[in-house]
């Protein structure tokens, strides 16, 4: 069950800024937002008979301090932030891109980064005005913000709530002090329970994020975490194998972990431990009581649309006969900049189907309980026997089951999602 490495996500999976993707270079292929969207609706290889879901992503870049394992498009904040200048941008970006989505509803928010509890009240208040005033929202739409327990102030966040933001995802990572003294993280333990105290107090449903397999923890010390973070009943729980990313502090210097088996009954643990408390296990890593699974992630892991806004903030969008990813610049600066000139997307290139299959499959072969196969013709307008090769493949190694119904990982394949996944390669 260790959450493989997804480009640009890492092992954590309530926020997505740059979902993986096997990207051919010769396929890239820049191109202005502002550009007419008859271009995506011309005949191409696909045939999708609906457009999925289509969520809404916005990236706040800036943190206090870069933590050592993270591999995120996060930047230290150096002085005042530019927040007004960022928003300004922001708009501009959402405004280029709006003939892309016309008529789309949008399901779910997520304001991710970074820190974006570095938002003021009222640069967050601004930023869901602008959402609300240039796109058509769902009625229930879920709005997730990202949250440090280093960042919290009772008051800031009874106004984000006020605001809109009626989901908050903190990164708690550990309740143990030394644990999170070396993860480099700015909170400590007392901090981390009293931002739990608040999100308790002004939200009914948030997430905690917590991760295992940390620098000489032991199983009894992940228990106690665990403990913890069930003591407070958060609705949702994401629950991460702490793994080290290339170009991080961690890569280059790394920490001594816990061995394979120590990790492997820390799994162990969280798995029986979850279930007991009555949650589902229904991603690698995510955990939901009945009813409080995250709309916005599961959007992603179900192949869904998404518009990404934002320094670094990835898209993938869906046409009847196509489907694209964009990349916008990452740097702050230059993303402010490009978005002032009308061109705030970096890279954009078409989805070849070579890569379609495994593209679907790195997604929801997170999922526990996998996908129909009408899905798979759904959202890559392709038929099913495009991966009937690794679909044979995995199901006589053990690590697929199937019937006309379900398509799914099974026990075996959730340990070893990595190579369930690369089998897709290249269909």
């Amino acid at each position: 069950m260790i959450p493989i490495k997804l480009v640009g996500i890492g092992a954590k999976a309530d926020k997505i800024d740059k979902p993986g993707t096997v990207a051919d270079p010769t396929l890239a292929d820049p191109r202005s937002p502002a550009a007419s969207a008859l271009q995506y609706l011309q005949p191409g290889g696909l045939q999708l008979t609906a457009l999925p879901p289509l969520s809404l992503y916005i990236h706040f870049p800036w943190c206090v301090r870069k933590c050592p394992y993270c591999d995120f498009n996060s930047h230290e904040a150096k002085g005042e932030l530019p927040e007004q200048a960022y928003l300004d941008a922001v708009r501009l970006d959402l405004e280029q891109t709006l003939p892309l989505i016309w008529g789309r509803k949008i399901y779910t928010v997520f304001i991710g980064g970074g820190t974006p509890s570095l938002l003021s009240a009222r640069g967050l208040d601004q930023l869901l005005s602008m959402v609300r005033t240039l796109l058509p929202l769902d009625i229930d739409a879920e709005i997730t913000m990202e949250a440090n327990p280093g960042t919290f102030e009772a008051e800031k966040f009874k106004s984000y709530r006020a605001s809109g933001v009626n989901r908050l995802s903190i990164g708690i990572q550990s309740f143990n002090a030394g644990h999170l003294q070396a993860l480099g993280r700015i909170h400590d333990d007392g901090e981390a329970r009293r931002a739990v105290e608040i999100a308790a107090a002004n939200f009914d449903n948030f997430n905690l994020d917590l991760m295992y397999a940390l620098p000489t923890q032991t199983l009894e010390q992940a228990r106690q975490d665990l403990a913890t973070a069930l003591s407070y009943r958060p609705p949702h729980l994401s629950l991460y194998h702490l793994t080290m990313e290339p170009n991080t502090v961690f890569a280059k210097y790394p920490p001594v972990l816990p061995d394979d088996d120590a990790s492997a009954d820390m799994q162990d643990m969280i798995a029986a431990t979850m279930a007991a408390h009555g949650y589902g296990h229904y991603e690698v890593s995510a955990f939901a009581q009945p009813g409080r699974r995250a709309r916005h992630n599961l959007n992603y892991w179900e192949f869904g649309d998404y518009l990404g806004i934002g320094a670094g903030a990835h898209s993938k969008l869906s046409f009847p006969h196509r489907i694209i990813r964009q990349a916008r610049f990452k740097q702050p600066e230059s993303y402010m900049r490009a978005a002032q000139a009308g061109n705030p997307v970096q890279e954009e290139f078409e989805i070849a189907r070579a890569d379609m299959g495994f593209e679907f499959a790195l997604n929801t072969l997170r999922l526990t309980e996998g996908f129909s196969p009408n899905l798979f013709g759904e959202r890559t307008g392709m038929g099913i026997n495009a991966i009937e090769a690794p679909l044979n493949a995995a199901e006589a190694r053990g690590l697929l089951y199937r019937d006309h119904k379900i398509i799914r990982p099974t026990e075996l394949g959730l340990r070893f999602l990595n190579d369930l996944q690369q089998m897709f390669l290249g269909t």
